[in-house]
């Protein structure tokens, strides 16, 4: 299994159109990726427009294949404006 954690920061008062966008494209996720066993948007609770997205895959083929669909490039860009900087992304293994 692979994990992960992407921080994304966005800005505060835009938090609200963000927020829909990334749950259309979690429960989009959740609906067509059999491989992605987690896929759950958390919210900082002490740095306001904070978001970390945690993400389980079953193996390298999964997520490869998330981030090559359509509706996860759509989804970026409608996310584009809502951000205060580039993304942070880091790739975990699971422990077994």
């Amino acid at each position: 299994m692979i994990g992960v954690v992407a921080t994304l920061k966005v800005q505060v008062e835009k938090a609200a159109e963000f927020e829909a966008v990334f749950l259309d494209l979690a429960a989009t996720v959740k609906a067509n990726e059999p491989g992605c066993l987690t896929y759950q948007l958390t919210k900082s609770r002490t740095e306001p427009g904070v978001y970390k997205v945690l993400e389980l895959y079953a193996d390298e083929d999964s997520l490869k294949a998330h981030g090559k669909t359509d509706y996860f490039k759509a989804a970026g860009a409608k996310m584009g404006p809502t951000m205060a900087g580039a993304p942070s992304v880091e790739y975990l293994d699971a422990v077994e």
